[in-house]
């Protein structure tokens, strides 16, 4: 627990944690371009390249919000030799990230999502990727990866993607070891592990990840419905909180004996692309610093919203995140 008095020392106070992202980091490419005509070899348009770009995808976008923030994010994951995987490599170079946590696999490819983009518009997406699990060896090597680098770590977050880094071995073994280090553990859950995230502090899906996790449904305006289903959660897996962002409804958090639910502020949404991603690692970076349930989920509702107003998955703006911050009075 950090002792801080006001918003402005919880913003300086990021820049002293050391944050370990294990899961699955990947590359976005982007392809811009104009279409002036239709394909006369198919019903498709013709897309006239402008320029290309490759950014940070996946967990890589946690570790880009977490270093905006002013941490420092160390990723532990595994990625292929080839040389998509030398250009992850490469740009994660280029932002000065630590690459200490990166296994290379001569039997996995490194995931690849690109984006053909006409104007503002994206005209398709082709990915390049395997969802099979990483072998045993290479799992082992991935714990033993974790478990030497946490406890350099004030927190571990978990960025499940479903494409086979993380398993519920790796998950169990990883977590069990965080918490006998004292470390939290804070997680953004997909779909095929959901159920496997026992014992972590902080668990963070949306509200259909809820449902299908669970197989249940219920009516999310009824209180009661809501917070049996939370109960239930938390009740399944041992979890220490649940933190669920509601889309347009806001966040809710149930957390160290405290229930907060915030509404979402008004704002003009341009993309809501990589808000998750935002808010773990602004929620990963609060519990990390011991803050009260309330303001991490104050906060990381703030943060959700900000990026929104951004075209592309973008990390969140310190700077403004805190102006917002005092303005709403948070703390």
């Amino acid at each position: 627990m950090v002792n801080t008095t006001s918003i402005e020392e919880i913003f300086e106070a990021f820049n002293s944690l050391r944050v370990l992202i294990v899961g699955d980091v990947m590359l976005d490419s982007y392809v811009w371009g104009r279409v002036d005509r239709i394909s006369p070899e198919a019903p498709v348009p013709v897309v006239t390249v402008q320029r290309r770009e490759l950014r940070l995808g996946g967990a890589g976008n946690v570790i880009l919000n977490v270093q905006a923030l002013g941490a420092e994010p160390i990723i532990c994951s595994v990625i292929g030799t080839d040389e998509p995987g030398d250009r992850l490599i490469n740009q994660l170079e280029e932002h000065g990230l630590n690459c200490d946590g990166l296994i290379r696999s001569d039997s996995r490819i490194t995931t690849i999502k690109e984006r053909i983009m006409a104007g503002s518009q994206q005209v398709v997406r082709v990915d390049t990727e395997t969802d099979t699990y990483i072998t045993e060896a290479e799992r082992n090597l991935l714990i033993d990866k974790a478990k030497e680098l946490i406890p350099r770590c004030q927190v571990v977050i978990f960025q499940d993607y479903d494409k086979g880094v993380l398993s519920a071995e790796a998950i169990a073994e990883i977590t069990a070891f965080a918490n006998a280090q004292g470390v939290p553990t804070v997680v953004d859950p997909k779909k095929r592990n959901f159920l496997a995230y026992n014992h972590t502090t902080l668990f963070k899906p949306n509200l259909k990840e809820l449902k299908e996790g669970l197989k249940i449904d219920f009516d999310v305006t009824k209180v009661e419905e809501f917070q049996a289903a939370v109960d239930q959660l938390k009740a399944r897996m041992n979890l220490k909180g649940a933190l669920i962002t509601l889309s347009e409804r806001g966040v809710f958090i149930d957390f160290q004996n405290e229930i907060h639910r915030f509404p979402a502020h008004i704002r003009q949404i341009s993309d809501v692309s990589g808000a998750g991603d935002t808010v773990i690692s602004v929620a990963a970076c609060c519990v990390a610093l011991g803050l009260p349930p309330g303001f991490i989920a104050g906060l990381s509702n703030l943060a959700g919203g900000l990026v929104c107003e951004s075209l592309g998955v973008v990390p969140i703006d310190k700077n403004r995140l805190k102006q917002e911050a005092i303005q709403e009075k948070l703390l």
